[in-house]
Order: structure tokens, then sequence, then C-alpha cells
């Protein structure tokens, strides 16, 4: 891993300490990257987690007060409410920072954060692919980021500096980076993440309604079923905002889904042995070249 020794952020504020903020906090510390991290949130009990973690400094329950003389502010909080604590925070943000997200929506996000951004503070849209189905400060840990890809979805507007400081950081925490456009992120996000979440919901709804006489399905699960719907037991909040700021990607691979779905139904309804082995064939040969 190559570190910038001369990247370094005297306070940095994390707004939502839980398994994306606080893993960000705890690896930044751990490359030598910040002097002071300050949590923002709403629950005490949590935030005097991190602090006993040693994950943040302190905390502050107003984000007005966290966000104070910070250098960086990362905004780790549901996508449909990053503009809305920028515009809250606006006031209170210093000339010169740097604001940045973790949030896997971008061209929305993006756009309705400068329409609140201050001048003289600089927005990165960005979004680290790594997480776990858990959450708050507890679930943080530092090597979350190592190896794992960060997307960052710059436009015209966004300053080359900043852009540049906010690569460094996820470069330092282990991340392989890439930049690519708002709505090419969120076609992709759509496809290999948001789509999977909302079959890994609707699977786990399907086999509890599934009608097996005196017995319960569920209970009769085995790891198959428990790996695959893993990431249903992920927050229902946090995915409804996802699915409605995303909605136009999703519901095209939705559609796509279904289509597929539709004509496997087909082969098995009509016996047909050889279009199965096409297409199961197909997706293990895709699946096949995807690397760990």
């Amino acid at each position: 891993m190559t570190v910038n020794n001369d990247l370094h952020f005297r306070k940095v504020a994390i707004i939502g300490v839980g398994l994306i903020g606080g893993s960000l906090a705890l690896a930044m510390r751990e490359q030598g990257l910040v002097t002071e991290v300050v949590g923002v949130g709403r629950g005490v009990e949590n935030l005097e987690k991190a602090i006993e973690l040693g994950i943040i400094d302190s905390y502050s329950t107003d984000v007005c007060e966290g966000v104070k003389d910070a250098d960086l502010v990362f905004l780790a909080v549901p996508v449909l409410s990053i503009a809305s604590v920028i515009k809250t925070a606006a006031g209170s943000l210093k000339q010169g920072a740097i604001v940045t997200d973790g949030g896997s929506v971008k061209e929305t996000v993006l756009r309705d954060a400068k329409k609140v951004l201050p001048g003289g503070v600089h927005f990165i849209a960005g979004h680290p692919i790594a997480g776990t189905e858990f959450s708050g400060a507890a679930a943080a840990f530092a090597t979350l980021y190592q190896g794992k890809k960060c997307i960052l979805t710059p436009d015209s507007d966004t300053d080359a500096e900043a852009l540049s400081a906010v690569r460094g950081i996820w470069e330092s925490v282990g991340s392989i980076v890439t930049e690519m456009a708002p709505k090419t992120h969120d076609a992709i996000l759509g496809a290999v993440s948001h789509l999977p979440h909302v079959i890994a919901y609707a699977l786990v709804n399907t086999v509890d309604g599934t009608d097996a006489g005196d017995r319960t399905a569920i209970d009769y699960s085995g790891g198959g079923f428990k790996d695959f719907t893993r990431i249903a037991s992920s927050s229902p909040d946090m995915w409804k905002d996802i699915c409605l700021m995303n909605k136009t990607a999703i519901v095209d691979v939705i559609e796509g889904f279904q289509r597929e779905l539709e004509t496997l139904k087909d082969h098995i309804k009509e016996g047909n042995a050889e279009g199965l082995i096409k297409d199961f064939g197909r997706a293990k040969k895709v699946r096949d070249t995807i690397k760990n």
C-alpha cells in the first residue's frame, strides 16, 4: 500500500459513526492521516461506544458544532439525507473544507449537494464499495476498505485539488480508486448492488409466504439460502432511500431480471432441458470470471 505522507487533516468530522464512517476514521488513524476525529450523530450511546473503541476523540449531536473548523467532513448518512445535512452544516463549514460522502447513489446526490454547498467549500461525490450487513460503531474495523473498489464521480465543476485529496485518502486506506460519470455509476450499481438487495428482500418474503402445509419453509433453509439472502439483513431504511433515489436504474434492471426469470420459468414449465443448460451455463461462465 502506498501512503501519501503529505496528506494530513488536522480535524475530520464523521457524520454517521457506523460501519462505513467508523471504519474510515479507524483506517485514517492507522495511516496517520488525521490528528482529531469528531463524531456527529443523534445516538449518544453509539457515539459513546465510538469513543470507547478509539474511533473518535469527541462527539456532538449538533451538526453545526461538529463540523466547525473541520478540514474534511465525511457523510455516512442515508442518501436521502446528504443534501439536507450539508444545508444544515453550510454556515459552519470553513472555507477550503472538503465534504465527501459514501452513498451508493451519485447523480442525484451530486446535483442536490451542489445546490446547497456554500462557496469556497468543495464537495467530492464518492462511493466505497465495501460493507457488511452489520451497523453501528461496534461494527467498524480499520481494514474494511483494503483491496476494495472506491468510485469517485466528479463533474466539470469539481475542484481538482480536492478530488486529488479524496483520492489520496481512499488509496491510503487500501482502496482501488476509479472515477466515472455519476450516471454511469448509478447504472452499474443499480445492477450489481441495488438489484441483488431487492431480490434478496423479495426472495425472503416469497419463501416466508410459501404454503408448506403444517410446516414453515423458512425453518428448513440451508447454507445456500442463508448465503444468498445475507444482504436482506441490511437496514430497510437505508435501502428504501437508495431505491427511491436510484429508481430509474433500479426499475430498468428489475425489468431485465423479470425477463430472465420469465424465460427460465418457461424452460421449466415446458421441460426445456437444453434451454436450462444453455442459460445456466451462460450464467456460470460469467460468474466464474468474478475475482474475489
